[in-house]
Formats: C-alpha cells, sequence, structure tokens
C-alpha cells in the first residue's frame, strides 16, 4: 500500500491580510526513492514571517510561492528509507532549504543534512541552529557590533530571532532594551532573558516608556517590525548608530509604512544595512557552532511555540502573523 503524503498548499494569493482559505489540504500517495534518493518524514515545521512575502506575486529577493504547490518552509524528521550511502533508516535530518509543509518527501540525499537530535532537540535544527539562528548572529555579530558602552534595541524582542539577538548583544557588554507586544513577553524578556528593559509596545504611553528605557538613546538597532516602532527608533538614534534590518512584518499585509523621522540617518550619520541571511551560506556552520556551544553552556535561553499537527499549520501562521506566537512558532507534525 502506497505511503500517503499530506501537503498544505497555497491555492489563493492573499490581499492584504492572509485567510485561512489562502491553504489547502492535499493528499498525494507517494512512491519510493530512487537512486541517490531518501524517503523522510518531517517531524517538525518551522513557520516564519518571511514566508508571508513570497505568497505574494511581487518582485523581492526570492521568487514568489508557487500557487497549487507545496509551501515552502525548512523542515526536520527521520529518514525512513535509503538509496544512498551517507544516509540509513533511522537517522534524524535537517532540510538543507526546507521541504515544506508536508508530512513526508522523497528528496536527493544531497538535500539533507544528519543531525544529532541527542545533542539538542531536532525542533532547533528549524530555529535557533537553523535560518532564524544564523539570522540573529549575522545580524548581531556582522552588521551591529555591539559593545560595552551601547545600548541596542530588539523589535519582536521575544521571537526566533529578536530573543538571541538581545541575549548576544547583553554578551558582548551592552544594554539591550527590547519591544514587544505584551506585559508577559516583556517580563519574560527581562527576568528569563536577562534583557536591561523592555517596552510594551500595546501598552499606553510606550514612546514615553521606550525614552525613560534609554535615556542615553540608542546606539544599535535590530529592526524586525518596521512601521510606527521603526520610526520612534530612528528618532531616539544616536550619532553614528547602527540598524540592521532584518524584517518589516508590519507592512507585510500592505499597511503604508510612513517615516517621519527619516532626517535622523542624516543628522546622526547612521549605518543602515539590510540583510538577507541565505546571502551568507558560508557563515552558518561557525554561527550554529557559536550558538550550540552558549546553549549547551546554558549561556544562551530559546524558546518554542507549537501547534500540532500539519492541518494546524495555516492557523498557526496566521497568528504567528499577528503576533501570537511566543518564542519559534513550530509544527510538529
Amino acid at each position: 500500500m502506497a505511503l500517503i503524503n499530506r501537503q498544505i498548499h497555497l491555492v489563493r494569493r492573499p490581499r492584504g491580510e492572509p485567510t485561512a482559505d489562502c491553504f489547502a489540504l492535499v493528499e498525494q500517495p507517494l512512491g519510493a526513492p530512487g537512486p541517490g534518493q531518501v524517503l523522510v518524514r518531517n517531524e517538525v515545521l518551522s513557520l516564519d514571517p518571511y514566508m508571508r512575502g513570497r505568497m505574494d506575486d511581487a518582485k523581492s529577493y526570492a521568487q514568489p510561492q508557487p500557487l497549487d504547490a507545496v509551501m515552502i518552509g525548512a523542515t526536520a524528521g527521520e529518514v525512513l528509507e535509503s538509496n544512498d550511502p551517507a544516509f540509513r533508516p533511522g537517522d534524524k535530518f535537517a532540510a538543507k532549504f526546507g521541504l515544506g509543509w508536508q508530512t513526508h518527501a522523497i528528496v536527493d540525499a544531497r538535500a539533507i543534512v544528519k543531525v544529532d537530535a541527542a545533542r539538542v532537540p531536532l525542533s532547533y535544527y528549524v530555529g535557533l541552529l537553523g535560518m532564524p539562528g544564523a539570522t540573529a548572529w549575522y545580524g548581531t555579530m556582522k552588521i551591529l557590533e555591539p559593545a560595552a558602552g551601547q545600548t541596542v534595541a530588539v523589535t519582536a524582542a521575544t521571537g526566533a530571532v529578536g530573543s538571541i539577538v538581545g541575549q548576544l548583544a547583553k554578551a558582548h557588554g551592552a544594554r539591550v532594551v527590547g519591544i514587544a507586544g505584551g506585559a508577559a513577553k516583556c517580563d519574560y524578556a527581562v527576568r528569563e532573558l536577562g534583557f536591561d528593559a523592555c517596552v510594551d509596545y500595546k501598552a499606553a504611553g510606550w514612546k514615553d516608556a521606550l525614552g525613560a528605557a534609554a535615556p542615553g538613546g540608542i546606539d544599535r538597532v535590530f529592526e524586525n517590525v518596521g512601521g510606527e516602532i521603526f520610526d520612534t527608533l530612528l528618532a531616539r538614534m544616536n550619532p553614528f548608530g547602527r540598524i540592521a534590518v532584518c524584517g518589516l512584518i508590519s507592512g507585510y499585509n500592505g499597511t503604508p509604512m510612513p517615516i517621519q523621522n527619516f532626517r535622523s540617518v542624516l543628522v546622526n550619520k547612521l549605518r543602515i544595512q539590510g540583510f538577507i541571511i541565505s546571502d551568507h551560506l558560508e557563515l552558518w556552520p561557525q554561527a550554529h557552532r557559536e550558538l550550540a556551544d552558549l546553549v549547551l553552556a546554558g549561556r544562551l535561553k530559546y524558546r518554542e511555540s507549537a501547534a500540532e499537527g500539519l492541518e494546524n499549520a495555516p492557523a498557526a501562521f496566521l497568528a504567528m502573523l499577528k503576533g501570537g506566537n511566543f518564542g519559534k512558532q513550530i509544527v510538529r507534525l
């Protein structure tokens, strides 16, 4: 009897905010792996904000997600059958570029890497030791270069990327101010992650709170959100400050992002650099090695939000875009 593969396809491009009817659950039979191929079962799927941008048929740094095809996404899991000597049934793997929103796949063995799920949880290989971790490490270490005496602001501070950025900046002696949505997330940033302060942008008077949290101004910004929060941070930058632009999630659904304080770029001689971590694949091993060492030494904390079952991936994704996740959003398949 053929193995049935369950997939989530993108069947309609959203206009503004995505809805559940943009996705469809599809079942397809799977054959057997050919020479040099492996049959795998995905055990964990990563959900990330960049996926929203790929849903649009618009020019970007990557090709749009095709319609009526498996949604893109990073995965990790177990090898079920192998026709390649590098893998055996039972081996745990992470897909180099993701196998998408599906329970199984037949791929060339070169598309996956063997991982040690006994050393760290398998889910970490799509988060802390995957694209989000490399993103946080590169933006912090190669663009911001935080140092003692500096104040670093991090938006989406308790998310998969922001939480790592803040801890790395603290490890290099900086004062870290997080910006997050909700008192619980801000409390976590300070009490668990070790941030010096965290501003709840959903609370009244958050702009005044930001000023109180960074009375000497801001030297570095790791930007995940954009919009009004980014504009407010621009106005508080110190001369020769740096800004790493990782994401602009507030505008992913087409919401305008007016900037009133761009003059600060000139007045304060700011350096703003956008980056896409896939341009720096050669640095991923170093990033993941350093992050793994920090986790194993108990010096880096990491949190996940997990949905259960492939059929719940769309709902979890839509909730994540509204800040419903607490830490890295994954789906256990």
